[in-house]
C-alpha cells in the first residue's frame, strides 16, 4: 500500500549475534520486553538484571539498528543504532506507573526518533522528552537527554556491532538532563557541562543535583 512504511527487522542469524553481543557486553539476562505491534523496526528491550558487581538495570533496545538512518554526508559509519539505559536495582520494571515506565516508553521513543523525523542520532545530540519540555514523570524534574558512547561493564567504550562487513550498529548512552542542563550544553559544549556535574554517574538518579541552577 502506498505510504506504508516497511518493517525493518534483524534476521535471526542478526538477532544470535546481537543477543551474544548484549551478554558479553552488559551482562547475561533472561528477560526481553517484547513488542505486539510493530508498524516500522521490530522493537524490543533488553532487560539485563542487577548483580553484586553491577547493581542497577540494564536495559538495551533490539531492534532500532534494522533501519539505517540518513546521516549526513561522511558519517555513514554512524547510520545505525541502538539505545541503553542504567536504572537502580529498586526500580520497578514491571511497573505500569509512569515514574518507572517512562524510562522504558522514553527509549523506545528515541530508538524511533529518526525514522519519524526522517533524521538521524548519534554521539551528543539532545532529545527532549516531550514537546512542551515537561518532565518524564510527576516525581523528577529531567525533561531531556543527551546521548552518550555507551560504556560496556568493564567500562570501556563500546565497540560496534559488526552483523556483516558492510553492517555495524553503534550503541548510545541514554543520559537524563535538566532543562537548565541541555540550555546549558546547547548554548556551550557537552564538555562543560560534564565538567559542572559534581557526580557523573551512568545509573539514572530522578532527584539527582541539577548543575546548572
Amino acid at each position: 500500500m502506498k505510504g506504508k512504511i516497511p518493517l525493518y527487522s534483524y534476521s535471526d542469524r542478526e538477532l544470535k549475534k546481537f543477543e551474544s553481543f548484549v551478554e558479553k557486553n552488559f551482562g547475561a539476562f533472561d528477560s526481553v520486553l517484547h513488542e505486539i505491534i510493530s508498524p516500522d523496526i521490530h522493537l524490543d528491550v533488553i532487560v539485563v538484571p542487577p548483580t553484586d558487581v553491577e547493581p542497577c538495570y540494564k536495559l538495551v533496545t533490539m531492534g532500532a539498528g534494522a533501519y539505517k538512518m540518513k546521516t549526513p554526508k561522511g558519517c555513514e559509519k554512524f547510520s545505525r543504532a541502538e539505545y541503553v539505559i542504567y536504572l537502580p536495582r529498586d526500580w520497578d520494571i514491571s511497573s505500569s506507573d509512569e515514574k518507572y515506565y517512562w524510562a522504558i516508553r522514553q527509549l523506545k521513543a528515541i530508538a524511533r526518533l529518526p525514522i519519524n523525523a526522517d533524521d538521524w542520532l548519534g554521539f551528543g545530540h539532545t532529545i527532549s522528552a516531550n514537546e512542551d519540555s515537561s518532565p518524564v514523570a510527576e516525581n523528577t524534574k529531567l525533561n531531556s537527554f543527551v546521548l552518550l558512547d555507551a560504556c560496556s561493564k568493564d567500562f570501556n567504550i563500546l565497540a560496534p556491532l559488526k552483523l556483516s562487513p558492510f553492517k555495524s550498529v553503534n550503541f548510545y548512552q541514554v543520559f537524563p538532563l535538566y532543562q537548565e542542563e541541555l540550555e546549558f550544553k546547547l548554548s556551550h559544549s557537552l564538555k562543560e557541562l560534564f565538567d559542572k556535574l559534581e557526580v557523573f554517574d551512568l545509573v539514572v538518579d530522578v532527584n539527582r543535583n541539577n548543575c546548572c541552577l
